[in-house]
């Protein structure tokens, strides 16, 4: 029989006017939660690009649109946690909102915790997504350590944390207009839907011919991937494990390998339907990826951007889960400069955009 005794429930670190306050408690999210129903959901088609209030739902975005419609609104006992069913993106409001189309659970914390301090802790041990399912069932088994909420630590760590929120937000908003800035200089470097020639050249090709006519299907071939256990698929990389792509990007880890090379990859199932990612090297794709091989002529990190500024997602189809279909996706019209080394002139560019975000 063993003579540890449990550890204290206490944190390595606490401020000075709380280090002889008593330990922590612990509780399940679901004791500590109730969720709120919305007076009713907004459709997609119904989303404004102004309004007198967001509408939330469960997609990286902090607001998907707007409205005006106060029937839809959640105003009471704010401020709220939202949190993606399908995405598990966690959202703090503190403002009148309306729920969007796609599923959210709205949590309100109980009296005993506060809403600022779960939505920390929840952020800080986030639910991991696992492709297309419903996250809210792991999400209310979780359990969650928090001091008592009238000696006021609750408060003052939210409080703390919240202040380099608003650091980060701000270093964010950096990185947002960058981000807008590429995708200005993409909508210029790449041909309107139904043209051939961009508005935007480098000036060694600005004489040279338009681009040429073609669809997704002639300019590259699309497969999806195969399929992997989750039990075979680790959080860690070690020797002999490859990297696990699935449609929201890395998975993790598996000592299967499908292909090695540059190859674009797109979501095909479920919430981030669409979603474009790049691979290099040897990886693993699960099923719930689509393989982009480009074809002759085609430089495959310049159809990494031409893929990610179609908007492939306005081509799913389906209600319950979402899905893309490759001969849709073949009929998509796409031109194509002719010149390998004016793709690979946009291609550089780009990247190097992408290196100043990422840094």
């Amino acid at each position: 029989m063993s003579n540890k005794k449990n550890k204290p429930l206490m944190p390595k670190l606490r401020f000075p006017a709380f280090r002889n306050s008593p330990e922590w408690i612990s509780e399940k999210v679901d004791r500590l939660v109730d969720t709120i129903t919305p007076p009713k959901k907004l459709p997609t088609s119904s989303y404004a690009v102004k309004g007198d209030f967001p509408i939330i739902d469960q997609s990286q975005n902090a607001i998907c649109g707007w409205t005006d419609d106060r029937e839809a609104l959640i105003k009471d006992d704010l401020p709220l946690i939202i949190f993606g069913d399908h995405t598990c993106i966690l959202k703090l409001l503190d403002r009148p909102f309306a729920q969007g189309a796609d599923g959210i659970k709205i949590l309100k914390p109980r009296p005993r915790i506060g809403t600022s301090y779960l939505y920390q802790y929840l952020s800080y041990r986030p639910v991991v997504t696992e492709e297309y399912k419903r996250h809210y069932s792991i999400l209310k088994e979780k359990v969650v350590l928090f001091p008592d909420f009238k000696t006021g630590e609750q408060q003052k760590i939210a409080d703390c944390l919240s202040s380099l929120d608003e650091l980060i937000a701000a270093q964010a908003r950096k990185v947002d207009a960058l981000k807008t800035h590429k995708k200005g200089l993409m909508q210029q470097l790449f041909p309107r839907e139904g043209e051939t020639q961009p508005r935007l050249r480098f000036p060694e090709f600005r004489d040279a011919v338009e681009w040429l006519p073609k669809t997704l299907g002639d300019a590259c071939k699309m497969q999806a991937g195969k399929f992997v256990s989750a039990a075979d698929i680790h959080a860690q990389s070690a020797s002999g494990f490859f990297p696990c792509f699935g449609g929201n990007g890395l998975r993790g880890f598996t000592v299967t390998q499908t292909h090695n090379g540059t190859y674009p990859l797109i979501g095909r199932q479920g919430a981030l339907c669409g979603n474009v990612k790049l691979a290099t090297g040897k990886f693993h794709a699960t099923e719930h990826a689509l393989v982009v091989t480009p074809n002759k002529g085609v430089e495959a990190v310049w159809l990494y951007y031409l893929l990610d500024l179609l908007n492939l997602n306005r081509f799913t189809t389906g209600q319950a889960q979402p899905g893309l279909s490759v001969d849709v996706l073949e009929k998509v019209p796409a031109a194509v400069p002719e010149d390998e080394k004016e793709q690979q002139a946009i291609s550089s560019c780009l990247t190097s955009l992408d290196t100043v975000i990422a840094a």
